[in-house]
Protein backbone atom coordinates (compact mmCIF):
# COMPACT_ATOMS: atom_id res chain seq x y z
CA UNK A 1 0.00 0.00 0.00
CA UNK A 2 1.42 3.71 -1.08
CA UNK A 3 -1.38 5.48 0.03
CA UNK A 4 -4.73 5.54 1.65
CA UNK A 5 -7.92 8.01 2.23
CA UNK A 6 -11.11 7.79 3.36
CA UNK A 7 -14.18 9.70 2.89
CA UNK A 8 -17.96 9.96 3.57
CA UNK A 9 -20.98 10.04 1.20
CA UNK A 10 -24.12 9.96 1.19
CA UNK A 11 -26.94 8.16 -1.10
CA UNK A 12 -28.49 10.97 -2.53
CA UNK A 13 -32.32 10.04 -4.41
CA UNK A 14 -31.19 10.36 -7.77
CA UNK A 15 -28.81 7.78 -7.29
CA UNK A 16 -31.49 5.34 -6.71
CA UNK A 17 -33.28 2.87 -9.31
CA UNK A 18 -36.94 1.62 -9.60
CA UNK A 19 -36.36 -0.89 -6.67
CA UNK A 20 -35.08 2.11 -4.48
CA UNK A 21 -31.47 0.86 -4.00
CA UNK A 22 -28.41 2.46 -5.75
CA UNK A 23 -28.45 1.37 -9.51
CA UNK A 24 -25.40 -0.13 -9.97
CA UNK A 25 -24.14 2.26 -12.27
CA UNK A 26 -23.65 5.00 -9.97
CA UNK A 27 -20.98 2.81 -7.96
CA UNK A 28 -18.51 3.82 -10.99
CA UNK A 29 -19.79 7.41 -10.24
CA UNK A 30 -18.77 7.11 -6.12
CA UNK A 31 -15.17 5.27 -6.94
CA UNK A 32 -14.49 8.74 -8.98
CA UNK A 33 -15.43 10.94 -6.19
CA UNK A 34 -13.18 8.46 -3.98
CA UNK A 35 -10.09 8.80 -6.80
CA UNK A 36 -10.66 12.69 -6.96
CA UNK A 37 -10.75 12.82 -3.31
CA UNK A 38 -7.75 10.77 -3.05
CA UNK A 39 -5.50 13.02 -5.78
CA UNK A 40 -6.40 15.83 -3.92
CA UNK A 41 -5.30 14.70 -0.68
CA UNK A 42 -1.86 13.77 -2.24
CA UNK A 43 -1.72 16.85 -3.94
CA UNK A 44 -1.27 15.53 -7.50
CA UNK A 45 -4.89 16.40 -9.72
CA UNK A 46 -6.48 15.52 -13.23
CA UNK A 47 -4.66 19.46 -13.85
CA UNK A 48 -1.38 18.65 -12.76
CA UNK A 49 -1.59 15.26 -14.92
CA UNK A 50 -2.26 17.63 -17.96
CA UNK A 51 0.90 19.76 -16.77
CA UNK A 52 2.93 16.84 -16.95
CA UNK A 53 1.37 15.92 -20.12
CA UNK A 54 0.12 12.62 -19.15
CA UNK A 55 -3.39 11.14 -18.71
CA UNK A 56 -5.20 8.05 -16.40
CA UNK A 57 -7.45 6.44 -18.11
CA UNK A 58 -9.63 3.68 -16.73
CA UNK A 59 -7.57 0.47 -18.72
CA UNK A 60 -9.62 -2.59 -16.45
CA UNK A 61 -11.90 -2.76 -13.61
CA UNK A 62 -13.27 -5.50 -11.03
CA UNK A 63 -16.68 -4.60 -9.37
CA UNK A 64 -17.97 -6.64 -6.65
CA UNK A 65 -21.55 -5.82 -5.46
CA UNK A 66 -22.33 -7.25 -1.60
CA UNK A 67 -25.19 -5.23 -0.29
CA UNK A 68 -27.74 -3.06 -1.77
CA UNK A 69 -26.98 0.95 -0.44
CA UNK A 70 -30.33 2.86 -0.11
CA UNK A 71 -31.02 6.72 -0.28
CA UNK A 72 -29.83 8.45 2.83
CA UNK A 73 -27.20 6.06 3.68
CA UNK A 74 -24.32 7.36 4.88
CA UNK A 75 -21.31 5.20 2.99
CA UNK A 76 -17.89 5.70 4.47
CA UNK A 77 -15.16 5.00 0.94
CA UNK A 78 -11.74 3.53 1.45
CA UNK A 79 -9.26 3.92 -1.45
CA UNK A 80 -6.07 2.76 -1.71
CA UNK A 81 -2.79 3.39 -4.04
CA UNK A 82 -1.31 -0.18 -4.41
CA UNK A 83 0.91 0.16 -7.23
CA UNK A 84 1.88 3.12 -8.72
CA UNK A 85 3.74 1.48 -11.87
CA UNK A 86 3.94 -0.08 -14.91
CA UNK A 87 0.04 0.95 -14.06
CA UNK A 88 -1.74 3.08 -11.29
CA UNK A 89 -3.93 0.36 -9.48
CA UNK A 90 -6.49 1.54 -7.18
CA UNK A 91 -8.58 -0.52 -4.72
CA UNK A 92 -11.60 0.80 -3.33
CA UNK A 93 -14.14 -0.20 0.22
CA UNK A 94 -17.45 1.06 0.69
CA UNK A 95 -18.73 0.50 3.98
CA UNK A 96 -22.15 1.58 5.50
CA UNK A 97 -21.14 3.82 7.92
CA UNK A 98 -23.18 3.00 10.93
CA UNK A 99 -23.02 -0.46 10.56
CA UNK A 100 -19.30 -1.17 9.33
CA UNK A 101 -20.23 -3.53 6.93
CA UNK A 102 -18.80 -3.73 3.16
CA UNK A 103 -21.28 -3.28 0.74
CA UNK A 104 -19.03 -2.80 -2.28
CA UNK A 105 -15.64 -3.40 -3.31
CA UNK A 106 -13.53 -2.69 -6.48
CA UNK A 107 -10.50 -2.07 -8.16
CA UNK A 108 -9.18 0.28 -10.89
CA UNK A 109 -6.17 0.14 -13.37
CA UNK A 110 -5.33 3.12 -15.10
CA UNK A 111 -2.44 3.36 -17.63
CA UNK A 112 -0.07 6.68 -17.98
CA UNK A 113 -0.89 7.82 -21.63
CA UNK A 114 0.97 10.58 -23.25
CA UNK A 115 -1.32 13.26 -24.38
CA UNK A 116 0.43 14.20 -27.26
CA UNK A 117 0.88 10.69 -28.97
CA UNK A 118 -1.49 8.93 -27.01
CA UNK A 119 1.09 5.98 -26.29
CA UNK A 120 1.25 4.12 -23.11
CA UNK A 121 4.19 4.97 -20.81
CA UNK A 122 4.67 2.76 -18.23
CA UNK A 123 6.76 4.78 -15.95
CA UNK A 124 4.84 7.46 -13.32
CA UNK A 125 5.77 10.99 -14.18
CA UNK A 126 7.91 12.62 -11.49
CA UNK A 127 5.79 14.87 -10.45
CA UNK A 128 3.43 12.17 -8.84
CA UNK A 129 6.24 10.15 -7.55
CA UNK A 130 7.72 12.92 -5.20
CA UNK A 131 4.14 14.16 -4.08
CA UNK A 132 3.42 10.10 -3.45
CA UNK A 133 7.22 10.33 -1.62
CA UNK A 134 6.16 12.99 0.50
CA UNK A 135 3.16 11.54 1.99
CA UNK A 136 3.59 7.79 1.54
CA UNK A 137 2.42 5.64 4.92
Amino acid sequence: MLFKTEMKLTVQFYDLDPMNVVWHGNYLKYLESARCDLLKKIGYDYDNMRADGVLYPIAKMDLKYIKPCKFNQVLFLETIVEELEPALIIKYNIFDEESGEKVFSAKSMQICVDIKTGESIYSAPEGLKQKLACCKL
